[in-house]
């Protein structure tokens, strides 16, 4: 199995006219809600001293390929101490009335989990670091899964190179850590990592998560974990299923990267939106029902 792109170039790049997203816009948080496709996308602007300074834009669309964005960001770094350097990398999910975005809080040295609620995808509420360093150290790519487990929420999360989740009765105490994946094959030999949020189907939570082989290029892969226990994996395709092959995948801030943060399941037909080269956001499809298949 492989996702093909759609079109033939990228779906989201940076306005250069707007300050905050000048440079770069990548690593994009989706879902399909109210029959609109939304994003919560990673914007950077690189500015004299201060290089690297993320934000989350919001973009939403009818047709899930042209989108209209705010020209403000719905969540900006440098607000409290935590995030002094960047708000990274969402990942948002509905569970019952509000979406919750588990982003990368980011001050200089540390990276740990934080979440931010809504109600409307546009207006966002802090929560604070839900995971911070002490027991993981370096923390990313984590999302919830949009359902309890025996009462608790589940979070999933990467302490390099593995795959965990994490489970609590509340959502800033985790008492029961377990390892669900780790690096098995050559193009993701150097560390794996949760991409898109667990996606809901019949069949069990599909993940789309992203690996790193020892060049240091980022890929795309699927995997299944047990509807009801996700610390148990019933499928992982042993090959890529998106790598970077066009030019604004291979050249960017970050060369040779297709990196996701969400995507959503329309029917049978995958939808993953995916950072390139962290410098652009791309769209690329693919049939759920020949992963399963395989």
């Amino acid at each position: 199995m492989r996702l093909k792109r759609a079109g033939d170039g990228p779906i989201l790049t940076p306005q250069a006219d707007v300050p905050w997203e000048k440079d770069t816009v990548f690593n994009t948080a989706a879902i399909h809600d109210g029959g609109r496709f939304h994003l919560l996308y990673r914007a950077v602007a690189h500015n004299p001293g201060d290089p690297n300074r993320s934000s989350i834009g919001y973009a939403v669309s009818d047709d899930g390929i042209h989108f209209d964005r705010l020209d403000h960001p719905v969540l900006t770094s440098g607000v409290v101490p935590d995030e002094a350097q960047g708000v990274e990398d969402p990942r948002v999910i509905k569970f019952e009335d509000t979406f919750y975005m588990c982003y990368t809080a980011y001050d200089g040295q540390r990276c740990q989990i934080a979440l931010a609620t809504s109600l409307d995808l546009l207006h966002w509420e802090r929560q604070g670091v839900i995971l911070d360093d002490k027991v993981f150290g370096w923390n990313k790519d984590a999302s919830l899964f949009p359902r309890k487990f025996g009462g608790r929420w589940c979070l999933m999360h990467r302490p390099a190179p593995d795959v965990y989740v994490s489970f609590g009765h509340d959502l800033h105490h985790w008492t029961e850590h377990h390892c669900v994946m780790k690096p098995m094959f050559d193009w993701e030999s150097t560390k794996i990592g949760g991409g898109a949020q667990p996606i809901l189907t019949d069949a069990g939570w599909l993940l789309v998560y992203h690996g790193v082989d020892k060049a240091h290029t980022y890929r795309l892969g699927l995997a299944l974990l047990d509807l009801d226990d996700p610390t148990k994996v019933i499928k992982r395709y042993p090959e890529p299923v998106l790598s970077p092959e066009l030019p604004w995948e291979l050249k960017g801030d970050v060369s040779n990267v297709c990196f996701t943060c969400g995507a959503v399941l329309l029917g049978d037909e995958l939808w993953v939106y995916y950072g390139c080269a962290d410098s652009v956001i791309g769209l690329a499809k693919g049939s759920f029902a020949e992963f399963l298949a395989t």
